[in-house]
């Protein structure tokens, strides 16, 4: 019986062996994964940390977004009644030109008319009132030039 005994005894002694060094190895990972655990509860952590401060972030954002949509909102609404009122002085500007333009043409005709001199009047008594009509008229366009130029200024 002794044989038996110390055969049984030499199996559990080369079984504990394997069973030893697998139990090391397991102790090792499990410092290892406690080692790691610490960290990853700081990483969870700061991801709790910075969720916290991500939502308590948007509602500001939000006000931020809408208050730069009211101002841009304003800006915009400016620039289109700027918009109409350039709109409006480039028309008055382009009339304006128009009747400045028709005030040359008219000078320049009467300047290309002939005019007649002092003895002409005196031997033609009909011509008189057709000279004082051309200055009536040439003093109009001239008052009408003088009135577009001071309306550009």
């Amino acid at each position: 019986m002794d044989n038996i005994d110390l055969l049984i005894n030499l199996m559990v002694i080369i079984l504990l062996i394997p069973a030893i060094i697998y139990v090391y190895k397991l102790d090792k990972n499990l410092t290892l994964m406690r080692q790691n655990q610490k960290a990853l509860l700081k990483l969870i952590e700061a991801l709790n940390e910075a969720t916290y401060k991500a939502e308590t972030s948007i509602p500001k954002l939000k006000s931020v977004t809408e208050s730069s949509g009211n101002d841009l909102k304003e800006v915009v609404d400016n620039a289109k009644e700027l918009k109409d009122d350039l709109l409006f002085i480039n028309e008055r500007a382009d009339n304006l030109a128009d009747r400045l333009e028709d005030a040359i043409k008219t000078g320049r005709k009467l300047k290309d008319t002939p005019v007649q001199t002092e003895t002409d009047n005196v031997n033609d008594i009909s011509s008189k009132p057709q000279n004082m009509s051309e200055d009536i008229s040439r003093s109009e366009a001239e008052m009408e030039l003088l009135k577009a130029l001071r309306a550009i200024k």
